[in-house]
């Protein structure tokens, strides 16, 4: 049932977290998930279109499976891909992390404990914190 759950929340783009045994929280939508629920979505589309054609034996409309695939994988991708830009923002923003020279943005992870950040979790506690250098902050 876990299984299945995983491959809804990747279809589907779901946004969470979640928590592991020990107590980490690491994030469901990742770039990874982003990209591996596009390409999931689009092969489930071309699959299906395939059979569609060669059901109806109208070469004709083939151009509608370009309209589906951007409607149901490449589109849906794009729209949480900027949803999970926001959230990143609005993360790095509001916590301690968001400002220090240890912060991955693109995997929302302490590159120092090597542990995934969240609102309500410091790895760190802020004992290891550095400063970004102020060059740096204005090029984000």
């Amino acid at each position: 049932m876990d299984v299945l759950n995983k491959i809804l929340d990747l279809l589907m783009f779901r946004i969470g977290t979640e928590q592991t045994e020990n107590g980490k929280v690491t994030p469901i939508v990742t770039l990874g998930s982003i990209a591996w629920g596009i390409l999931l979505r689009s092969a489930i589309v071309i699959f299906l279109s395939f059979l569609f054609m060669s059901l109806i034996e109208n070469r004709k409309i083939w151009w509608i499976s370009f309209l589906v695939l951007w409607a149901f994988a490449a589109y849906p991708g794009w729209k949480q891909y900027l949803f999970y830009k926001k959230h990143l923002q609005d993360v790095s923003e509001s916590t301690l992390c968001g400002k220090c020279v240890h912060f991955d943005e693109t995997g929302q992870l302490c590159k120092l404990y090597d542990e995934h950040i969240s609102e309500g979790y410091v790895p760190c506690g802020g004992v290891d914190w550095e400063p970004k250098p102020f060059e740096q902050d204005e090029n984000d």
